[in-house]
């Protein structure tokens, strides 16, 4: 008796996904042209600044590389052991020296983004070693699933980057599987790229990688690649990423200096001591991005969840992030930094209920503070262990709603409707088809491709598809349509050799 009704399901929900398939036209950069959400008056952002200058100056900065400690002695950063004592008069003296505002290439110039200022972009997952769709369930992810996200990315309207590793391609060999991802890059995508960026020698392949694409003397003067340097807190950089940050600004490529704190654990259950400590790692390693190449350009990030102090485990989208969040974008904008905010985060394992509205918690409050850059916008799930495809799908929905929300109110004349209010509906009348409606039926609006706006009784005569079914059909339909941009011929062998070589190097 179901298998009639399944099937109509089916057909109707392939029917609205046809619609859906019909894909948005890539679409440029959003630009904030509201005002942005601030919470502390000037003289408490004065007050965060100075507990942040007491940090730095009485705590210090843990550098845990020798190369790092000797460019920072060199610029006259006094140092104990491992720890970096920053003066605040040296802090601002090198925080004047970081661009607001910067364009970020790409092999294609159609889709080069603009970071800093009013512009937005936003940036896919990145780092899940599963992934998870409505077929097959929650599993291992491949590198399979990495070119299926490359490909979601790529012909994504909202996505402004295709990011790094998307998710983890657990079946090619560690030692040289980031020389096979970001290879992939290069080959499905045509947008900004960030290379991958996990340690020192990874990040250098990625650089030399790029040369190879755009060219040194290029890279040299303007970026290409965006990395995040995580600061380990509380208070250390560690090898790895100052490995990484070196290398990236030696170039003049993008760092994203991005503390990654869970209050209760590795900062202090209040929102101001997390606040202030967030603020003092992420200026003291974008002053030391400046030390190492002055007028490098850089991102303020800010990576702030909690901590279940029950469990142990992280909480994401919970209000107290989004105050914190708040307060960070302010002292980013406070220094003229562009800033980094966070994207659609869930604790929940799938796109349900609680993953959307942990993600709406986590992203809207992003759109308020101004954000320049967000990554992880599209795909989130179980606190960054899973991408779901379908969440990527939905995610993407937001991107829309959120894209149509930045642009505020229009003041064109058109936009007050006189003739329509005034001569074309008498009193207790209707709009529905006056000149006006029909001029702006079609774009008066946002529409979701994949949300239901029918009554009841019409969806279930329609299947009574839910949002996760219309999404999973949704991302197959999109991989089907993708297309792939070209890439010259020379540049993909000039790729392969230098992979194949480096495979030889690091076999021994």
């Amino acid at each position: 008796m179901s298998r009639p009704k399944n099937r109509k399901r089916r057909q109707n929900a392939d029917k609205d996904v046809r619609k859906a398939s019909q894909q948005t036209p890539y679409i440029s950069q959003p630009i904030w042209d509201m005002p942005p959400y601030n919470i502390a008056t000037e003289e408490q952002v004065a007050m965060i600044h100075e507990k942040s200058m007491q940090i730095l100056e009485e705590g210090g900065i843990a550098f845990i590389y020798e190369p790092a400690l000797e460019i920072l002695r060199a610029n006259g950063v006094k140092t104990k052991g491992d720890v970096a004592y920053f003066d605040r008069e040296m802090v601002m003296e090198y925080l004047a020296k970081v661009p607001s505002e910067f364009t970020w290439s790409s092999r294609n110039p159609e889709k080069e983004v603009k970071i800093g200022g009013k512009n937005i972009c936003w940036a896919p997952v990145v780092g899940p070693p599963f992934v998870i769709d409505r077929d097959h369930g929650r599993r291992i992810s491949q590198h399979e699933d990495l070119i299926n996200f490359l490909k979601l990315t790529q012909s994504s309207p909202y996505l402004h980057c295709s990011g790094a590793e998307i998710v983890v391609s657990t079946d090619i060999p560690i030692a040289h599987r980031h020389l096979e991802c970001f290879y992939e890059h290069f080959v499905y995508t045509d947008k900004p790229v960030m290379g991958i960026y996990h340690t020192g020698p990874i990040g250098i392949d990625s650089l030399e990688m790029a040369k190879i694409v755009y060219g040194e003397e290029a890279m040299r003067e303007k970026p290409y690649l965006h990395c995040i340097v995580n600061v380990s807190s509380p208070r250390r950089l560690d090898d790895r990423m100052l490995g990484l940050l070196i290398a990236y600004a030696e170039m003049n490529q993008i760092v994203n200096v991005t503390p990654f704190i869970l209050s209760g654990a590795m900062g202090p259950t209040s929102i101001l001591g997390t606040v202030a400590q967030l603020n003092a790692e992420a200026l003291s390693g974008i002053v030391f991005t400046q030390m190492v190449n002055e007028g490098n350009p850089c991102v303020y990030g800010s990576f702030q969840a909690v901590t279940d102090l029950q469990s142990g485990a992280p909480v994401f989208g919970a209000p107290e992030s989004q105050l914190a969040l708040y307060l960070s974008s302010q002292m980013a904008r406070h220094y003229g930094i562009p800033f980094r905010a966070a994207g659609g985060y869930a604790s929940s394992k799938l796109a349900d209920a609680q993953g959307m509205a942990e993600s709406v918690m986590a992203m809207m409050p992003s759109m308020y503070a101004q954000p320049n850059f967000v990554l992880h916008a599209a795909g989130w799930l179980e606190a960054g262990l899973t991408a779901g495809y379908e969440k990527f799908m939905l995610d993407e929905e937001l991107l829309g709603m959120y894209h149509r929300y930045m642009k505020g109110v229009s003041w064109d004349e058109d936009e007050w409707a006189m003739d329509s209010i005034i001569h074309d509906v008498e009193p207790g009348g209707h709009h529905l088809g006056t000149a006006h409606t029909m001029r702006h039926y079609k774009d008066a609006f946002y529409r979701s491709k994949l949300f239901d706006y029918d009554s009841g009784e019409a969806w279930l005569a329609n299947g009574a598809t839910d949002a996760y079914e219309r999404a999973n059909l949704a991302y197959k339909q999109r991989l089907k349509d993708y297309e792939q941009p070209s890439l010259d011929a020379g540049i993909k062998d000039g790729l392969r050799d230098y992979i194949e070589r480096r495979k030889i190097e690091l076999a021994k």
